[in-house]
């Protein structure tokens, strides 16, 4: 048996390290049991295979096939039903049947929950149903009978215990009481088996420990409130099984130890189990049952989890494990029990120890005091108390007596059970007591034995109550303990004494800083005093120096003197430590320098300890090695670089032989990296690993940027380390040039690595797990460079920088290694390093995908790998491959094929095929045979395809769309690509769609499939009964949950995909390609394909339904993700959903569709207002925008076809269809039901968000900070200006009481906008949100509100307070130095010239316009001049002459004058010049205007200011080029006035002679220029004439 159940382990292994293994050797062990039924030896060791096999499941993440389930079913009851016929075959087969029953529970519930209710009813059937049955039993069968019977009773309880244990989620509250059935008939029967077994032989003892071992083990999983009504009986059991009542031998339990606190080790010795061989040293402990456990004792841990910690399940045998279970329940239920129960089990146990003698006292001693404190812990952990006072008396007796015990474990025990009685008494009265009992004893007692003892009780009191609660006992315990560790006399005392000291030092925390300088002072001098052979007391002396430092904390890093001696005193008890010659001791120095080194690093010196550390990672001993590593995780988080290069400095002194220290150190050039590299493939502790790893890690985002070629070349060597792997590969994968190279590097690799390593120390080559880690250190590296500078991903810069500083070190140059160790590790043979290889390539292609080919303009560097991306991926879509590498390989293709590298559709296709390979693999829905692991891995599988294809045709429809925006050159190249015209390097627009094209009948349909399963999957448990019985299109209902994952990760591309493509083909169903699609597929998949909106056939349903199903779908889906993204889904599947939505809202129906159901949009913004308050980054808010704008548009679009339809009605209608919209006649909004209302919610809650001072509560709060006025960033400006247009837009959903409702809080909004973000900005640039606040405006006051008269007077009112409050914010002022005069002239020209005048022509209102004129005319700045000049000028020219007669009147006066001024000081800038023009154009305008009577007069001022600017002959030569700008601007304008005012021209000439005489100098020196030269200057003339500043965006 033994032989048998440990070759099912050696499967188990096997079949966990090659998971592709595991469905063919259950097979195969299947079919033995089958076909050698009659042999008893092949049923027990094939069931046994086949447990084990169950039981490594949960180490393979693919799985098993579901059937596999039901096989291993139907073969159990086979066994349990034809175990009755034949004698010989029984007992094998009854235990292999309930053998393989339980690891079929390991599973877990998804696969359970099928076959539970036949378990139920197996498990009710082995019992007799009643007391009456068992009455009768007791006096049938013989001895054979009997064993077979306890046998499979046992059986059933160790299934039921299985299910128990790994399929919680099935313990409903009715299966419970089901499994109570049995479990109780169980109870009962162990009253009525020793009557049995003296009828029938002793030989059934073994069975019946075994059916009361299987009990107790299920009743310690349930809670115990289901069992309360047989805790009498079940305590007496319980009770006799520890106190050994009925068995003579003195077997004691296993669990003492455990029990007892991990720091007491050092009492016991059991530190010792912290070694490498830990295996001898246990068994060689006192009462240590290790090395007695095997695999025959109890069959069951074939399938059940290793314990943690333990290689191979050892249990214990039979005797000793019925005692640890009965021990584990009692602690389990003595809490429930009562007080009076619990009293007499009390007594009953002093007195079982008085009645016992001798070697038996002991054994009951420990069983006793094991359950006392399973008990303590219970009830610890049920926070219940302990009982009145004489329930405490009798524990405390119990207790005390045991603290003078001399077995040291007992008294371990004993001052456990004590502190842990503290902790659940509670009451300072009962501390204080049993403190004051050992203080008595401590004073009075000599012997060894009680010293001990008591110190121990004091520690354990305050750690279990902790500094506050025995506060008051600190200076006594401290005192006593301090004299006891200076008893020279007995080393055995020191030891427990100082233990207990630090013991309280930890718990105490700050209450001991009083108490620290004469404790430290008694641990130097012990540590000087005391034989170093004594090195328990050393190792407590290092646990007393850690707790003191621990004490002392920060305080450490202080410079006063007594602090200053602290620490000296603390380095040298460091420094004494290390010179021990015990490992322990030196472990302990190492964890005092890393704390000190947390407090104080800068007095601890790295230069000694490095190199100590260094040695100590080569050492034997596994807790110095631990020790050395933990320190250095420490110091490598902080000082990294030091701690390297003093690795480095002690590697060169070794290497140097004048300076051999005969140290065995292994720091070779890689240093100290490569040492922990190596480290970790000879290493199996898992604390050191994970310790490693973090090293590590904070070395390398240290300083991997710095030493980028030594990091990688770190990585490379363990990557490169697997020989034949790359050999084999290069077979399989078989590209010519570039593997050749690769067999060649191999070789070299093989050849040096076998040469180095017959001279260093037996070193190991990498195994699989460092290799994955070095892959993932890969990554970290490109993310690291990525966060430091851009110049790693740029080869350009990086050459240039290269040439600059030789050392320069930039990752874009390391590339091809880079991809070579990508390559490496996506084709070796280990699974999971080629996943981590997959990943790397998938980060290389992310971030290298759009660095340039400095040398071939309009290629990227990574065009040169195609051949190397391919042969990496060709071998992960392979027939073998598992599931999830075949996944992740999909989604590397995608992301190579939507990185746009490739730009010759050749060399795409070969990664393409792969794709179109596995969609293959898709529609043929892999036959069941063929399959090795769970459907869930195929769910997995078909839904990484199609989320693959759905990014790729993202990406395609993209580009696409870019070319048909972009102007027509990139036509031209398509016909040249027609005619097999050497286009081939540039990649036509739409070829990547002509990839997808032949795919998407397919895909389309496959894509809705898997959205229709997502969203059926996303319904809460209550909709369960909703989900299809027989699964969806990728998925079976078994594997539900794990699917539920694979959804979860790939819905996003499909749900934007589908969106694309429904909204490219406009919904249109009845499109050939579809029937083509549908006619094609009528294989295996055709369940996928049916119609997915609904079961019913398509010829039903109209072609609206079908489109309204398909809308509700996406809608439904993107709803549900946003209503509450979970927190771990990534960003981009927000971003996706967002755009999907934002492309529905594109097509005529969807629009249609969500402005009818107005609350479905009413949802949609709720729902985007709920998400923007979860997930800040401003891209997701700019999606947001885009999808309430598209929103709000086809509420728009809607509402203005309902008015047409009403006013075709019915002409005489036309107000009436005026008043359609939200609000009514009333002009409220409902909250929940308006869309207007939901909109207006959520664009405040941006604008707030960007630009809080908008918001006035906060602003007048007494808590609030001063605002500083600062620029927006550019993503927020947009935003805000994307906000401030929508808002805009929202009156017109509105009916005009509706309007009158919103409006006044939007204009006060968007005159918030235009006040915050108005600023100057050196180039006079208008900031988006500015040009948004003025367009709205212009929408909002030109909107047809205007024209109603219901609401004229509060329009009217609206407009001009809106005038108003601009005319404030426009006040100049110190506050706003750079306040942007001209938009805000700006917003005031828009409601001059929009509004009309008897809105805007109130006196102080246009007192206030003229004034911010004046102002602007005024201005120092040029640029605000000329604007001013181009503003008035449009006020100037409305045709409403009331409007603007008035500023003629004001500002006229101010212009002449200013123009005039010009003569004095002359422009000296093109701006300057620019104003004086806009000027002169403004008055030609006021000429113009003027009546004919009064044209001599305004054009006299005309002219004379223009003559007034030509400059004389001599002065032309040498004047600045701006000056001669406007001499030539102003005598083309005098050459074009004359002609058109003639006669008055004339008469103002005439009056002015010397007028008439500068102009004819001016024309003639012009004339007389050559002729080529004037024609060139005319031109130039015009173009300067022309630079009149427009805004972005024209507002008139």
């Amino acid at each position: 048996m033994a032989a048998r159940l440990a070759a099912a382990w050696c499967l188990r292994c096997v079949a966990v390290a090659l998971p592709y293994q595991l469905t063919p050797l259950l097979d195969r062990c299947a079919e033995c049991i089958n076909n050698l039924k009659t042999s008893p030896e092949a049923v027990s060791g094939y069931s046994f295979a086949m447990a084990a096999l169950l039981g490594g499941v949960h180490q393979c993440p693919l799985g098993i096939p579901h059937a596999k389930g039901k096989m291993v079913v139907s073969i159990a009851e086979d066994l349990l039903r034809t175990a009755a016929q034949n004698s010989r075959l029984s007992l094998q087969r009854t235990q292999a049947g309930w053998l393989l029953l339980g690891a079929l529970m390991t599973l877990g519930p998804s696969l359970v929950r099928y076959h539970l209710p036949k378990m139920l009813l197996l498990w009710r059937n082995v019992f007799p149903r009643s007391q009456k049955e068992l009455e009768a039993e007791k006096a049938r069968g013989d001895s054979f009978t009997w064993q077979v019977t306890l046998e499979g009773r046992a059986g059933a309880l160790c299934a039921m215990r299985s299910f128990v244990a790994h399929c919680p989620e099935l313990l409903t509250e009715d299966v419970i009481r089901r499994l109570m059935t049995p479990i109780e008939c169980a109870m009962t029967m162990m009253s009525h088996i020793p009557s049995v077994i003296k009828a029938h032989g002793v030989h059934l003892k073994a069975s019946a420990a075994m059916v009361r071992l299987r009990l107790y083990d299920i009743l310690a999983l349930l809670p115990p409130k289901t069992y309360e009504g047989s805790f009498n009986a079940l305590l007496r059991e319980l009770v006799t099984e520890f106190t050994l009542t009925d068995n003579s031998a003195n077997t004691t339990t296993s669990l003492l130890r455990s029990l007892c606190h991990y720091d007491d080790s050092v009492l016991l010795g059991s530190w010792l189990q912290e070694t490498d061989h830990k295996s001898i040293e246990d068994q060689l402990q006192p009462n240590s049952a290790s090395g007695s456990g095997a695999l025959e004792h109890d069959p069951s841990s074939i399938y059940l989890r290793v314990p943690v910690g333990e290689a191979i399940p050892g249990p214990l045998p039979l005797g000793v494990s019925v005692i640890d279970a009965s021990v584990a329940l009692f602690g389990v239920v003595f809490p429930h029990v009562s007080f009076k129960h619990r009293l007499q089990m009390l007594d009953h146990f002093a007195e079982c120890i008085k009645q016992a003698k001798g070697v038996r006292q002991q054994a009951v001693q420990l069983n006793i005091f094991t359950a006392v404190l399973s008990a303590l812990k219970g009830l610890a952990e049920n926070k219940s108390s302990l009982g009145p006072e004489e329930v405490r008396k009798s524990a405390l007796a119990l207790v005390m007596g045991a603290l003078d015990n001399s077995n040291p474990i007992l008294r371990c025990a004993a001052g456990e059970a004590l502190g842990r009685m503290a902790q659940v008494v509670g009451e300072a009265t009962f501390i204080a007591r049993m403190a004051q009992y050992s203080f008595d004893k401590l004073k009075s007692a000599r012997d060894v034995v009680s010293r001990t003892g008591h110190s121990l009780a004091l520690g354990c009191l305050h750690r279990y109550v902790g500094g506050i609660g025995s506060g008051q006992h600190l200076k006594t315990s401290v005192s006593i303990l301090l004299a006891l560790a200076q008893d020279g006399t007995s080393h055995e005392v020191q030891t427990w004494a100082l233990h207990s000291l630090a013991l309280i030092v930890d718990s105490s925390g700050p209450m001991y800083r009083g108490y620290v300088e004469p404790t430290l002072s008694l641990v130097l001098t012990l540590l000087l005093t005391v034989p170093p052979s004594h090195t328990e007391v050393h190792q407590c002396l290092g646990r007393c120096l850690g707790a003191l430092i621990t004490t002392v904390g920060p305080e450490l890093q202080g410079n006063s003197a007594t602090i200053s001696t602290i620490r000296s005193s603390c380095l040298v008890g460091c420094a004494i430590m290390q010179d021990h010659s015990d490992s322990l001791v030196q472990a302990a120095a190492i964890s005092c320098l890393q704390q000190l080194h947390m407090f104080a690093p800068r007095h601890v010196n790295l230069s000694s300890l490095v190199p100590c550390l260094c040695v100590h990672l080569c050492s034997s001993h596994l807790l110095l090695r631990r020790a050395a590593v933990a320190c250095l995780r420490q110091l490598a988080q902080r000082e990294a670089a030091e701690v390297c290069e003093y690795a480095m400095s002690l590697a060169k002194k070794a290497g140097d032989p004048k300076d051999s220290t005969g140290m065995n150190l292994n720091i070779t050039e890689t240093g100290l990296e490569g040492v922990l590299f190596g480290m970790l493939d000879r290493e199996t502790d898992k604390k050191l690993c994970s310790d490693i790893h973090d090293t590590l890690g904070h070395m390398l985002s240290s300083l991997a940027v710095e030493k980028l070629s030594h990091w990688l070349k770190l990585c490379k060597d363990v990557l490169a380390a697997s020989i034949e792997a790359g050999a084999a590969v290069t077979l399989q994968v078989g590209k010519e040039e570039d593997l050749e190279k690769k067999d060649e590097m191999d070789d070299d690799i093989m050849f040096t690595a076998l040469g180095e390593d017959d001279k260093s120390m037996p070193s190991v080559a990498p195994r699989w797990v460092t290799r994955v880690f070095a892959a993932d250190c890969l990554c970290r590296i490109i993310l690291l460079c990525e966060s430091a500078d851009k110049v790693h991903f740029d080869l350009a810069a990086a050459r240039s920088a290269k040439l600059k500083n030789p050392k320069d070190d930039l990752l874009v140059l390391h590339l091809p290694d880079l991809i070579r160790m990508a390559f490496m590790a996506a084709t070796d043979h280990s699974n999971q390093l080629r996943m981590a290889g997959l990943q790397a390539l998938e980060d290389i292609i992310k971030k290298f995908a759009a660095v340039p080919e400095p040398e071939f303009p309009g290629h990227v560097i990574l065009e040169q790998y195609q051949a190397n991306v391919g042969a990496a991926l060709r071998p992960a879509f392979s027939q073998d491959t598992p599931s999830d590498i075949t996944a992740k390989a999909c989604q590397v293709c995608s992301t190579w094929i939507g990185s746009g590298v490739v730009s010759d559709l050749n060399d795409l296709r070969r990664v393409h095929n792969l794709l179109v390979s596995s969609l293959d693999k898709v529609q043929s829905g892999k036959g069941s045979s063929s399959q090795l692991y769970s459907e869930s891995a195929t769910t997995m599988e078909k839904l990484a395809v199609l989320k693959a294809w759905a990014e790729v045709y993202i990406v395609a429809m993209k580009i696409k769309k870019e070319a048909e925006n972009k102007p027509q050159r990139e036509v031209k190249s398509n016909e040249e690509e027609e005619d097999d015209f050497g286009a081939a390097d540039v990649l036509p627009p739409d070829s990547l769609i002509t990839l997808v094209q032949p795919e998407l009948p397919t895909l389309n349909h496959l894509w809705l499939a898997a959205l229709k399963d997502y969203a059926l999957l996303t319904l809460p448990a209550e909709f369960a009964s909703q989900l299809p019985s027989d699964g969806g299109a990728f998925y079976t209902p078994e594997t539900i949950d794990t699917a539920r994952l694979h959804y979860r990760n790939s819905w996003a591309p499909i749900l934007h995909a589908v969106a694309v493509w429904l909204n490219s083909t406009g919904f249109a169903l009845n499109d050939p390609s579809e029937d083509m699609a549908t006619s094609l597929q009528r294989g295996p998949a055709a369940a996928v394909h049916s119609q997915p909106s609904s079961s019913t056939s398509p010829a039903s349903k109209t072609q609206e339904d079908v489109v309204k199903d398909r809308i509700h779908l996406l809608l439904g889906v993107s709803i549900e993700f946003l209503c509450f993204p979970r927190p771990e889904e990534p960003i981009e599947h927000v971003a996706a959903c967002l755009q999907a939505l934002r492309t529905l809202l594109d097509s005529p129906c969807v629009r249609t569709h969500i402005a009818e159901d107005q609350l479905l949009g009413v949802e949609l913004l709720n729902v985007l207002h709920r998400l923007l308050l979860t997930r800040d980054p401003p891209s997701v808010q700019l999606q947001v925008t885009g999808v309430v704008w598209e929103t709000i548009r086809a509420a728009q679009d809607y509402l203005q076809e309902q008015r047409r339809a009403k006013c075709k009605e019915d002409a005489s209608e036309k107000d009436a269809a005026c008043m359609l919209g939200e609000g009514g006649d009333t002009g409220g909004l409902v909250p929940g039901k308006s869309l207007v209302f939901a909109a207006m919610e959520l664009l405040v809650f941006i604008l707030v968000r960007h630009l809080p001072q908008l918001n006035t509560k906060v602003m007048d709060s007494p808590s609030h900070m001063p605002y500083k006025p600062q620029r927006l960033p550019e993503e927020s400006a947009s935003l805000v200006a994307a906000t401030v247009t929508i808002l805009a837009d929202l009156p017109s959903l509105c009916s005009p009481d509706g309007s009158m409702t919103i409006l006044p809080t939007i204009l006060f909004l968007i005159t918030g906008v235009l006040k915050e973000t108005a600023e100057k900005t050196a180039d006079n640039q208008v900031p988006p949100p500015v040009s948004a606040a003025l367009q709205g405006i212009k929408t909002i006051i030109t909107s047809p509100l205007a024209k109603v008269d219901k609401t004229h007077k509060e329009w009217t009112a609206l407009i001009r307070s809106t005038l108003a409050s601009v005319l404030e914010y426009s006040q100049p002022d110190e506050t706003k130095p750079k306040m942007d005069e001209v938009s805000m002239l700006t917003a005031i020209t828009l409601f001059l010239l929009s509004a009309g005048a008897e809105i805007v022509g109130v006196t102080s209102l246009q007192n206030g316009c003229m004034n911010r004129f004046r102002n602007a005319l005024n201005s120092s700045d040029p640029w605000v001049q000329a604007k001013c000049y181009q503003l008035l000028l449009s006020v100037l020219q409305h045709s409403n002459r009331a409007l603007s007669t008035p500023y003629i009147h004001s500002l006229a006066p101010l212009v002449v004058e200013k123009l005039k001024a010009v003569e004095r000081s002359k422009p000296n800038s093109n701006t300057e010049l620019l104003a004086v023009q806009e000027g002169i154009k403004v008055l030609e305008t006021l000429v113009a205007m003027g009546e004919e009577q009064n044209r001599v007069q305004l054009l006299a001022l005309l002219v004379t200011t223009l003559i007034s600017y030509l400059l004389d002959e001599n002065a032309f030569t040498s004047a600045p080029p701006a000056s001669k700008g406007l001499h030539e601007f102003a005598l083309q304008d005098l050459m074009r006035i004359g002609p058109l005012y003639p006669s008055a021209f004339k008469t103002v000439i005439g009056a002015a002679p010397e007028l008439k005489s500068r102009l004819e100098t001016a024309i003639r020196a012009s004339q007389a220029s050559s002729k080529a030269k004037a024609a060139a200057r005319l031109a130039q003339t015009t173009v300067q004439a022309a630079p009149t500043i427009k805004l972005k965006t024209s507002f008139f």
